[in-house]
């Protein structure tokens, strides 16, 4: 696929984007949940090597490949990898699969009722290596925790911002202003959220394509103005700490938004299962996943 063509896939492929990308402060926990202990790895490299296998193994499991996934979502050091002895986003490519990487480096402790993005050093060298591996475009993630007028809006100046980075090096930006799913001001969160997305997309209303990805919203259809604004190339759902029967039964309620869930995705996954109880495993997550993403139901 070429650029324009991964353009058209994510922007009216019928299907969802897997979050593949836990990073340095989630993988042991990304391990445990796939029934590697804690201590079965004795360095960085080794936990790392672990994690790259599991993804492989996903990655190549024919269901992974059946068309219902349009996108993945990689950490860095996947995007450096092989799969099949080929880089890991030419490995998606062949598949009909867009490669995206995650490029925030964590967040900052809470301030104005968020975690604003740390700031992302080397980030022109780390889009250009991207971009040279066939990668479409990025993510960076923020956390809103209280419905916090200022914070919200400076995390949302922030997330525009390096997407702005991101739009020049020739890449498309996924930005990633999670609500807390959790908060006690998460219905007021969402709806100043949503007014502040608006006006920086309004501010560049003829500006470069961009991605929303968001937590669901406490009221159904919510984020409607941004799936129809004419700059968002597609605005998908993160599952936020919900189950995957959960986090489909709340996606299906919301028309135009899509799936990129992680945990959802693969919690049922096990490093011990064999291969048909793998693939049968994980086909299952993809066909309830793909069906909340394309066949919406009334709120």
């Amino acid at each position: 696929m070429q650029f324009e063509q991964m353009r058209a896939r994510i922007a009216d492929g019928q299907g969802f984007i897997a979050a593949l990308d836990q990073s340095g402060g989630s993988t042991p926990k990304a391990l445990t949940g796939y029934g590697i202990t804690e201590g079965s790895w004795s360095s960085d490299e080794e936990m790392f090597d672990l994690i790259h296998r599991m993804r492989e193994r996903i990655i190549t499991s024919p269901c992974f490949g059946s068309g219902k996934v349009i996108g993945a979502i990689l950490f860095e050091r996947t995007m450096n990898g092989l799969v099949e002895g080929k880089p890991t986003p030419q490995a998606l490519i062949e598949r009909g699969i867009v490669p995206f990487i995650k490029i925030d480096k964590g967040l900052e402790p809470e301030e104005d009722g968020v975690q604003r993005m740390k700031p992302i050093e080397d980030l022109y060298s780390l889009l250009e290596r991207a971009k040279s591996l066939g990668v479409f475009g990025t993510k960076e993630r923020s956390v809103i925790n209280l419905a916090n007028p200022d914070g919200i809006a400076a995390t949302v100046t922030q997330q525009f911002d390096v997407a702005q980075q991101v739009c020049e090096a020739g890449l498309v930006p996924i930005i990633e202003p999670e609500v807390n799913i959790r908060s006690p001001e998460r219905d007021a969160a969402d709806r100043l959220l949503l007014d502040e997305l608006l006006i920086a997309l309004n501010d560049d209303p003829n500006g470069a394509p961009v991605m929303l990805k968001l937590s669901l919203p406490a009221t159904p259809g919510l984020f409607q103005p941004l799936i129809d604004h004419p700059r968002v190339l597609r605005v998908v759902a993160l599952s936020g700490g919900y189950s995957r029967a959960d986090a489909c039964a709340e996606l299906a309620k919301n028309p135009g938004m899509i799936a990129s869930f992680s945990r959802a995705l693969l919690s049922d996954l096990r490093q011990q299962q064999n291969d048909e109880e793998f693939n049968s495993t994980l086909g299952a997550a993809i066909d309830q996943i793909h069906r909340a993403s394309t066949a919406k139901e009334p709120a």
